[in-house]
């Protein structure tokens, strides 16, 4: 299996370097525009073939590999000598169910992208948005998608959005992981404040992008607004080094010098360093006066959808969702005194962990973000996205509130109103 999907990988690389390849050829020729149009059209559906190949592959490597663990679980119940041990061993040895395909959709969103602009390579052009000084609207719509679903997803979404990069090293693979801390006090009041959306009410947590093993750490606060105040809600943060975060959560950690430094090298406004300095203050007293610590890990693997300086449509995928437990409630130590666990190495699904500890979210969550002009239509493959049958409408989906509802449930009061339909969808898909 392993060898027929690497087989078949390299078989598309040819193919998407061929596409490129007859791009040059298309660009030096010399022809009409219509010409160039019609070659462009030509190449576009050979990307469209290689968009159903990599589907069908991903498909064949997610089909194999549940075939397989269905095989090892049915003999390891009916025969005394257990496979699983070694089935685990070889899987490590040929982890092709690891595969995300990841670098081949990043290829196929730059085709696309090229193919639509003309044969020109405009990817890492950013255009500044047009429309000051209209009114626009913002709607934030989050969806659950089976993980047979997933690449079909992707894929038709590419066609349409390209897949943004954060990486300025082409040559270097991105690491989609985000990780966030959320903080919470023993009587959960910040779960609260956020399942009863309180005038207010905040969310504070530590998040970082990539491995566990990164030094730059985002201290972020969201503050809930109600619609009868006139505000919206807020999302602020700041940058800290990681071996400065357990001294800054104590109070030791001083601030005042990096502020005083930024002041003055200049390279920031003077608004957004002022803002920093307030947001470090209030959020360090929210923790000291509300007994926050660490209760719950949330870890997903990111790929987002975005025209580089067009905030018109902007989608996000997150798979591999992950909600952990950091708090000690219990009398077990998970993360005692350090602001997280440092028993969590390696990478999804985290076997290493007691299933006390973890809840592994069954399906993928999308998130679509529209800013359109006041009265006009979101695009019209937007529309059809989200009428689909490949995602399921879940209005204010909160990881965190799933979370804590789901591992902590002894202790909270209220559940959030989307459990009886995650309770319905999983039980459907047995």
């Amino acid at each position: 299996m392993q060898d027929f999907q690497q087989a078949k990988i390299k078989e598309v690389k040819r193919m998407i370097e061929n596409c490129y390849a007859e791009i040059d050829l298309v660009n030096k020729n010399r022809g009409s525009e219509e010409a160039k149009l019609d070659q462009l059209s030509v190449i576009e559906e050979d990307i469209n073939g290689i968009i159903n190949e990599v589907n069908e592959l991903a498909k064949y490597t997610r089909i194999n590999f549940t075939a397989l663990v269905k095989i090892i679980k049915k003999h390891d119940k009916n025969v005394p000598f257990m496979l699983k041990p070694v089935f685990t061993t070889k899987m490590n040895i040929m982890p092709f169910f690891k595969e995300s395909f990841d670098a081949l959709l990043i290829e196929l969103s730059r085709l696309y992208r090229i193919v639509r602009d003309g044969g020109k390579d405009l990817s890492n052009n950013v255009n500044p948005q047009s429309g000051n000084g209209q009114t626009f609207v913002r709607q934030t719509t989050k969806y659950w998608v089976h993980p047979d679903n997933v690449m079909e997803l992707k894929l038709y979404i590419l066609k349409n959005l390209p897949v943004l990069v954060y990486s300025n090293d082409q040559n270097k693979p991105v690491n989609p992981a985000i990780t966030s801390i959320y903080f919470d006090n023993s009587e959960l009041d910040l779960y609260k404040g956020r399942i009863e959306k309180i005038e207010g009410a905040e969310a504070i947590r530590l998040r970082w992008y990539g491995g566990d093993d990164v030094t730059d750490i985002f201290i972020e606060r969201k503050t809930h607004r109600e619609d009868w105040t006139g505000e919206k809600s807020v999302k602020e943060r700041f940058p800290l080094k990681e071996k400065h975060v357990n001294s800054y959560l104590a109070g030791v950690y001083d601030l005042s010098k990096k502020i005083a430094k930024l002041r003055e090298e200049g390279t920031k406004p003077a608004r957004d360093i002022d803002d920093m300095e307030r947001l470090s203050v209030e959020t360090f007293e929210s923790v000291k006066n509300k007994n926050l610590v660490p209760v719950l890990r949330t870890f997903y693997n990111r790929t987002a959808f975005q025209l580089p300086g067009d905030a018109t449509v902007r989608i996000s995928l997150d798979t591999e969702l992950s909600m952990i437990r950091e708090d000690n409630f219990d009398g077990i130590e998970r993360a005692g005194l350090n602001w997280r666990r440092t028993d969590i190495h390696g990478d999804y699904p985290f076997p290493q962990l007691p299933e006390r500890d973890i809840c592994r979210f069954p399906y993928a969550v999308l998130e679509v973000k529209l800013q359109t002009e006041r009265g006009a239509e979101p695009p019209k493959w937007v529309v059809n996205l989200i009428n689909s049958h490949l995602v399921e409408s879940v209005p204010k989906f909160s990881k965190f509130i799933h979370g804590v509802s789901t591992l902590l449930e002894d202790r909270v009061d209220i559940l959030p109103f989307w459990v009886r339909d995650f309770v319905l969808l999983f039980l459907f898909s047995l």
